[in-house]
């Protein structure tokens, strides 16, 4: 199966890895790196390698797995290691890991002796939909979400569904959210067929994640750099990533999943959308139930919800002080760069715990 996206370097599957291999070959690179976690390094590295065939020296680099590895000092360190093995701007970075390494590897490939060719083997739902495409690279500063990177693309992306039978349950749904995401901004048909879902299938699920790329990817290609249209991607990311943010630098709270946050996003942005833009009001009931089912409820505290309004400023999407949502007028009809009142958010906080 590849993706029906001509520009698209997506390949699933064994054809991913004829096409990886192939592009082995024509490339001629001195030398193959392999960024892994620890958890990838043990579950999903020797599946990669048994389909690698190469003569190209290959060496292995490892971090540790977490949002809070995805940082610049975690970057230097492999640039260190890059430049100690002999690294040169013909090597390649193969990033096989979920959203953290496939954010920081393409960072690290695009920085390296001014820029190496990278390739991303996404392994966890969430990557594969969302954080290994559309070429967005980087890491956060401190808590704080992605506020360093460059947007840059893989020369290919290849998604192997196999690696996902290794996922516990909780990063599956993590990776659902960024669907429910595509369907609710570009999809109304998505959307629903999401909703029918009875279980995560294998087979049902490798069409659906498809169709996800491909909206995703449609979007992208239409505004690359952001200008417009692709900040519709963020929708339930304004709040999501500031209580994800605001969970990760509490010790005492339970660390969140990308998705788990954005999830609580969404619900509360569908209902800013129905206050502020007539979204139907029995749609944002849906909107809800299917999210609380799937997710259930994140406890937030009223002592935590002007301290994660306050990290709303430091959101990528702000422009002259001001800070933009992503709300919807209808599903896929999505509205960008709407204010809202901080009334209102607290208003948001309420009809989500409900």
């Amino acid at each position: 199966m590849t993706s029906n996206s001509e520009k698209l370097p997506v390949y699933f599957n064994a054809n991913g890895y004829v096409t990886f291999n192939q592009f082995l070959r024509d490339q001629k690179f001195t030398k193959l790196f392999v960024l892994v976690d620890d958890n990838t390094h043990e579950y999903c590295l020797p599946r990669f390698l048994q389909h690698l065939d190469s003569e190209t020296p290959i060496e292995v680099l490892q971090i540790e797995p977490g949002e809070e590895n995805k940082t610049l000092e975690t970057c230097s360190g492999l640039w260190n290691v890059l430049s100690e093995l002999g690294g040169d701007r013909k090597s390649l970075l193969i990033n096989l890991g979920g959203g953290v390494v496939t954010d920081l590897g393409g960072f690290v490939a695009a920085a390296f002796k001014r820029g190496i060719s990278c390739v991303h083997f996404p392994t966890t739902l969430l990557a594969m939909v969302d954080a290994a495409v559309g070429g967005k690279n980087g890491v956060n500063l401190g808590s704080l979400k992605n506020q360093v990177g460059i947007i840059k693309n893989p020369e290919i992306i290849v998604a192997d569904t196999a690696f996902l039978t290794t996922l516990p349950a909780p990063e599956m749904r993590s990776g659902l959210a960024e669907m429910y995401k595509h369907g609710l901004i570009a999809d109304e048909s998505y959307w629903k067929q999401l909703n029918s879902l009875s279980s995560m299938k294998m087979d049902e699920l490798d069409e659906l994640i498809a169709d996800s790329i491909v909206i995703k990817e449609r979007i992208v290609q239409q505004d690359p750099y952001e200008k417009g249209l692709r900040k519709s991607l963020n929708f339930g990311h304004t709040l999501g990533h500031a209580i994800e943010s605001y969970f990760l630098e509490q010790p005492q709270k339970t660390k969140l999943l990308h998705g788990e946050a954005v999830a609580a996003g969404m619900v509360m942005a569908a209902y800013l959308s129905v206050e502020l833009e007539g979204f139907p009001k029995d749609q944002y009931n849906e909107i809800r139930e299917v999210i609380h089912s799937m997710f259930g409820k994140i406890d937030i505290l009223e002592e935590d919800k002007a301290k994660i309004i306050e990290l709303l400023k430091f959101d990528k999407k702000n422009e002259g002080g001001k800070i933009n949502f992503v709300l919807l007028r209808k599903i896929a009809e999505p509205v960008i760069d709407r204010e809202v009142p901080n009334s209102l958010l607290f208003e948001a906080f309420k009809y989500y715990a409900d």
